[in-house]
């Protein structure tokens, strides 16, 4: 599965579009251009472990860096600050890593 059989291949691209310039990445606003705030907990789910690209059950912040590479190649990569910032957010036990459960709760805050 990819995530063009989750999420719309038009939406992911109006949301990377949204992004592009360094320091201008909102998870927030991202989740819902791409259209993941309205996914289900389950979609939301799958989504999460194609984003895991090590399967750990986890996104670490090596990981997170390249998030948005995950629905383009040529995607940039987050800053430092973008990535830190995404990861204090989502991160909500505080251990340096995103469980599914935290982008759950993250999307729908």
């Amino acid at each position: 599965m990819s995530l063009t059989d989750i999420l719309s291949p038009s939406d992911i691209a109006a949301a990377l579009r949204d992004c592009q310039a360094p320091d201008s990445f909102s998870p927030k606003k991202f989740f819902q251009i791409s259209g993941m705030s309205k996914k289900s907990s389950c979609q939301l789910k799958e989504i999460f472990r194609i984003l895991d690209n090590d399967q750990s059950g986890f996104i670490e912040e090596d990981e997170l860096k390249y998030f948005l590479q995950r629905f383009e190649c040529g995607a940039r990569v987050l800053t430092a600050s973008e990535t830190k910032t995404f990861l204090a957010t989502a991160d909500h036990d505080g251990d340096g890593k995103i469980g599914a459960e935290g982008i759950n709760l993250f999307i729908y805050r």
